[in-house]
């Protein structure tokens, strides 16, 4: 097996890079390499080549990761170009990994079909996958049908949703595999409602959500097991932002990272934070809130990598 040095690509491979441009948070050390492949046949070429000792981590858009300051002892590999295709056909909707789920839902509802929940979710298809993403009572399991991916041994597969067993903001994608593609089925609808709809969602989100600012969506899960539908009816007992308000963390920090005043669940880089300032004001409030109620708040930002010496 080959170093990652010593690997032929058509795509761009780059050693120590940097990853803080890479996250909306942006933080982050850097990886040992960086390979962002030109298309498919690119990744398998390398991932079969590549020494199974090395680590490989899947990266996205970054939407949802801390980096941190260490950086990550692994290859990252990023998909771009290549991967963020978006094909109709018929009922079904094919996604690229790499295409942006707001572009999804958009060329979906144009063509007619619904879905509409991934428009204001963040980041690209193959996070979305992953973690099941889902809003106004609706995920990615509701309407994913099968994954194409890419193993870590270089082996081109496709999956069922079911292999996947997606559930709220988990699922079972083995380590190093990277998803390249997803298949969907897509209710009908009316592509004038469908963009009223989104327009509606965005400025729901716009007005409740610090979207101007570095963040990286809703730090941790909710205990209550899904996220808000959107609906009037919706009950916040168990909501993570309900519990972080009542344990007075809105609006706290740690050196520049600052849980937002106007969503108690979203932490922001407020200029200057480091990976570790994040993660520290992370764990104040799980502590906090879990002297103020007991209930122990779980992550939903992925954090990822070492950190540095001085912080071990």
């Amino acid at each position: 097996m080959a170093r990652v040095e010593e690997i032929a690509v058509r795509g761009t491979l780059t050693a120590d890079r940097p990853l803080d441009g890479l996250t909306w948070l942006r933080v982050g050390g850097p990886a040992d390499w960086l390979f962002q492949p030109a298309d498919e046949a690119d990744l398998v070429a390398f991932l079969a080549a590549l020494d199974p000792g090395v680590d490989v981590f899947p990266m996205g858009l970054g939407s949802n990761l801390i980096v941190r300051d260490g950086g990550l002892r692994a290859v990252v590999i990023r998909l771009g170009r290549g991967f963020n295709g978006i094909e109709i056909a018929g009922e079904r909707v094919i996604a690229g990994a790499a295409a942006l789920d707001a572009h999804v839902a958009r060329k979906a509802a144009e063509a007619g079909r619904d879905l509409t929940f991934l428009r204001t979710i963040p980041g690209s298809i193959g996070g979305a996958v992953r973690m099941n993403a889902g809003c106004y009572g609706q995920y990615v399991a509701d309407h994913l049908e099968t994954v194409r991916v890419v193993t870590r041994h270089g082996v081109v597969r496709d999956m069922s949703a079911a292999e996947l067993a997606l559930r709220y903001r988990q699922s079972d994608l083995p380590e190093g595999w990277v998803i390249v593609a997803a298949t969907f089925r897509a209710p009908a609808g009316d592509p004038a409602a469908l963009a009223a709809r989104m327009e509606e969602q965005l400025a729901k989100r716009d007005a409740t959500q610090p979207t101007k600012e570095r963040s990286a969506g809703s730090t941790f899960r909710n205990p209550a097991g899904f996220s808000s539908t959107g609906r009037a009816d919706d009950t916040h007992e168990l909501k993570a932002w309900a519990l972080i308000d009542a344990a007075g963390m809105r609006g706290a920090r740690v050196g520049g990272a600052q849980m937002s005043p106007m969503h108690a669940n979203f932490m922001v880089n407020t200029g200057g934070a480091s990976a570790a300032d994040l993660e520290s004001l992370g764990e104040a409030v799980r502590n906090r809130v879990f002297q103020n109620s007991g209930i122990s708040l779980e992550w939903e930002i992925m954090r990822v990598g070492e950190s540095t010496a001085s912080q071990d």
